[in-house]
């Protein structure tokens, strides 16, 4: 159950101050299960996604768009996620399910942020496969470094500033029916079905727009595959095509499992609702996408491959240097120095390598 304190105003209407989520189950004996459940999926999306960052960053070879805009995917994983998470986290170990005013409506306007940056990254970097299979030749000039950078701010900064005029809105409607939020953080539909203002007007201009921008962005990323497999079927060799096809496979898979729960989730007819659906299917885009976006991108990626077997193989150089030095070996037998001086050498060749 929802509690909601507020003091009135004129006629039925009320002034939030905090709401209590309901979140998933009440069950004290699911608490800790849940806890652990969640904080290893978190840790597990924050470790993974930086990881990519982290490897993106310090490699130059991997200093490519698709790599830029992947970076950035990887950072907005960890964003989407943080927005949900630790507050879900605090309130099923605290069981204190309070959240005031203030924070749900941030809360709300970050998620929507989070989304609204995804549609269009995932828009940007399906241009970029196109303009690197359909026009090989044009890319360095038309996916330049420049270029490159203008497309990653003007998605952020695009997605920051879709959902004020939404947010604002919503935050100012008037609460006093139901006061239940059926769900593990704020969303719009719940909100909406709290207030007691006429929300036909705040729905129309927050679903519409979405949908407008939403479907545009969805319509571009799908006309840039439509080109690339036309491109793809038109190649002479079937290992030419496998080999175009493998260096958007991963991104193609990311848009069908995000644009496919985004339509699951808010385009579907109204008697197919259901709160307890919603939450599911809130799950795989908070919690699911965010974790399999690494696995999925570099999974037979030969360059992030490259680059883990150098940061571990360098690790264990390093390891092997520090031992040699704390233990402050002693070469008594032949052997020992032979071995010793191949594992110089063999360093020195690494070490060269890895500069």
């Amino acid at each position: 159950m929802t509690i909601i304190t507020k003091t009135m105003i004129a006629g039925n209407t009320s002034n939030v101050n905090e709401f209590t989520v309901e979140g998933f189950t009440d069950s004290p004996q699911l608490r800790y299960p849940l806890f652990i459940t969640f904080l290893s999926l978190y840790l597990s999306i924050i470790l993974s996604n930086l990881t990519i960052f982290v490897s993106i960053i310090s490699d130059s070879h991997l200093h490519s768009p698709m790599y830029i805009f992947l970076c950035n995917l990887s950072v907005l994983d960890v964003c989407y996620t943080s927005t949900i998470l630790p507050k879900l986290l605090i309130m099923i170990f605290m069981q204190h399910k309070l959240i005031s005013f203030v924070e749900c409506v941030a809360q709300l306007y970050f998620f929507l942020s989070c989304a609204s940056i995804e549609f269009f990254l995932l828009a940007v970097m399906a241009y970029d496969r196109y303009v690197a299979i359909c026009r090989p030749l044009h890319y360095s000039l038309l996916m330049s470094l420049m270029c490159c950078i203008r497309l990653a701010l003007a998605t952020w900064i695009g997605g920051l500033c879709n959902p004020v005029a939404h947010v604002v809105l919503i935050a100012n409607l008037s609460f006093c029916f139901s006061h239940d939020i059926d769900h593990f953080f704020c969303d719009v539909s719940p909100l909406l079905k709290l207030s007691c203002s006429d929300t036909f007007p705040i729905e129309i201009w927050t679903y519409v727009p979405g949908i407008i921008i939403g479907g545009g962005e969805f319509t571009l990323t799908l006309l840039s595959y439509v080109f690339i497999i036309h491109t793809i079927i038109n190649m002479q060799s079937a290992s030419s095509r496998h080999k175009t096809f493998s260096t958007c496979a991963s991104h193609l898979t990311c848009v069908i499992i995000f644009y496919g729960t985004m339509i699951c989730l808010y385009v579907r007819p109204a008697v197919t609702y259901s709160p307890d659906k919603d939450k599911y299917f809130a799950l795989l885009y908070i919690v699911l996408i965010p974790m399999l976006n690494p696995l999925i991108y570099t999974l037979k990626n030969k360059d992030f491959k490259n680059v883990f077997n150098k940061v571990r193989s360098y690790a264990l150089y390093r390891k092997a240097i520090i031992n040699v030095s704390e233990t402050r070996y002693v070469l008594y037998s032949a052997p020992d120095q032979i071995a010793y001086f191949q594992f110089l050498f063999l360093s020195d060749i690494f070490e060269h390598d890895i500069n």
